[in-house]
Order: structure tokens, then C-alpha cells, then sequence
């Protein structure tokens, strides 16, 4: 049996920031099954006292000493949640003293900079690439197409859409898709309104196997699923993308963000953090 524990992520806002920190240090831990539990806009001394409870109930009964990773910023409702028996990871306290000692300048303590609105000119560029990239999943539309930071391309589930969302959602990148089909194939040459496009192009590929396990969940023993369609469809995507000289990656081991990140560095696109 794997050893288990439980995980609390504490937060003033979404609770976004601690889940990513808290993860980023747990996935170096093997052999330990974490279950995780979000405990966001504490903004009360009574909210504080509940997470404590909470916090207090799951050491009583639960696998151990719970760790909790905190981003609050209300110095009084840190100190009524860290009254729990728990391990407890300050994030504010770990790196905000020592900024505040390097820059000579305090924090302003405000909750809710995160992830939020308040960054208006940022928040409306994200939103208007999260739109542009839904308008222009799976080739639905060709309009603005001249106006993407990147087009994905590749065979049908082979990750296009939550990558092209993902891209839009984290970094406010202008991410479009468009499926390579059989007529593609035959052809062996991108869809015509792709054609001016090249230098924005990146190729999204996918082992046959887990292709045909994908499929076979959106159309049971259909030809769609059909192993040796997919491994039809993979080799002729792979190969129109070497003879047009897109680079591509294969997504069958990487995760989202892998995905993402080398398509940033590789097609050198700005970064925007939120």
C-alpha cells in the first residue's frame, strides 16, 4: 500500500498559486499518494478558525500529520490556521520577507493580486485570446488567421484544442488550430488557407495506439478508431509536416505545459504571466 497523506492548500484568493507551488515540491516525492484539498478566500477570522477545524479533524482521523501550504497574506489569520498540528508551508513568509529585505521596500500585503481583474489591461488581453482561440478551434473559423501567434496543426485529437486553450489561458497567446484530414493526405499539401501562414505553424503528433484509445471513446470500433487508420493518419501528418518543414512534437508522453513551453521557446513567442 502507498504511503498516503493528506494536503491543504490555504488561500485569500483562488488558491491557485499554493496548488501550483505546493505540486511543483510534491511531485519530487515517490511512493506517496497525496489527497489534496483547496481551501480558498479565507478572508475572515471565522473562515480561518474553520480551516483550522478542518486541518485539526484530518490530523485526529486522517493518514498522519496533514502539510498545508499557505498564501495568505492576513498575518492574524496565518497565525489562527498555523495553530493546527500540521506542517506548515508559509509561501508569503518563505518569499516575500526576504524581496522585501532586497528591494528596501514593504509589500503592500493586498490580497487578491494573483489572480485577478485588477490588472485590467492584462486580464482584457487574456480574455480576448481565450475568445480568439475558441473562435478558431478546429478550423471552425479562417477569418484573422494572419492575427495568431501560433496554428496548431495535426491529426484529430492529437491535443490541438486544450493546448491552443491552454496557451491562451496561462500567457494571453493568440493560439488557432487546424486538423490535417485525409484529403490533406492525399494531396500531401496543407490546407490552402493555411499556406501564408508557415512561420506560424507548429505540428502536434501522437502515438497510433493511444490515438485509437482516444477515438475509441468519442466513436466506438468506428474507422475513425480503427488502429490502422490511425497509424495511416499519423505516419502521412508526420510526413507532410517534414516535407513542409514544420516542426512538431509528439504529445503522447508530454504533459500540457511540456507542450506549451516548447512551443514558446521554439517559435520564440513572449511569455505574459498572470
Amino acid at each position: 500500500m502507498p504511503h498516503r497523506r493528506t494536503v491543504f492548500f490555504v488561500s485569500d484568493g483562488t488558491g491557485i498559486t499554493a496548488q501550483m507551488l505546493g505540486h511543483s515540491l510534491l511531485t519530487q516525492f515517490e511512493g506517496v499518494e497525496f489527497r489534496q484539498v483547496t481551501l480558498p478566500f479565507v478572508l475572515t477570522a471565522e473562515q480561518a478558525e474553520e480551516c483550522r477545524a478542518r486541518i485539526e479533524d484530518e490530523n485526529r482521523h486522517g493518514n498522519g500529520m496533514p502539510i498545508v501550504f499557505s498564501t495568505l497574506v492576513n498575518g492574524e489569520l496565518r497565525a489562527v490556521v498555523r495553530r493546527a498540528s500540521a506542517v506548515f508551508v508559509d509561501f508569503f513568509e518563505a518569499f516575500i520577507d526576504p524581496l522585501e529585505a532586497a528591494l528596501g521596500v514593504k509589500s503592500t500585503h493586498t490580497i487578491g493580486r494573483s489572480h485577478s481583474a485588477m490588472d485590467k489591461p492584462g486580464y482584457a488581453h487574456r480574455m480576448d485570446a481565450i475568445n480568439f482561440s475558441m473562435a478558431h478551434d478546429d478550423g471552425a473559423s479562417h477569418r484573422e488567421l494572419d492575427q495568431a501567434d501560433v496554428i496548431l496543426v495535426g491529426v484529430s485529437r492529437s491535443g490541438k484544442t486544450p493546448t491552443s486553450l491552454y496557451l491562451a489561458l496561462q500567457f494571453g497567446v493568440r493560439a488557432a488550430n487546424y486538423p490535417l484530414i485525409p484529403e490533406d493526405f492525399q494531396r500531401m499539401a496543407l490546407p490552402s488557407v493555411l499556406e501564408g501562414a508557415k512561420p506560424r505553424l507548429y505540428g502536434l503528433s501522437i502515438a497510433p495506439e493511444r490515438l485509437r484509445e482516444i477515438r475509441q471513446e468519442r466513436r466506438p470500433d468506428s474507422r475513425y478508431a480503427d488502429l490502422e487508420n490511425c497509424r495511416y493518419e499519423v505516419e502521412q501528418a508526420e510526413a507532410l509536416m517534414r516535407r513542409e518543414g514544420i516542426r512538431w512534437i509528439n504529445s503522447t508522453n508530454k504533459s500540457i505545459e511540456e507542450i506549451a513551453t516548447t512551443i514558446l521557446r521554439e517559435l520564440r513567442i513572449e511569455r505574459h504571466v498572470y
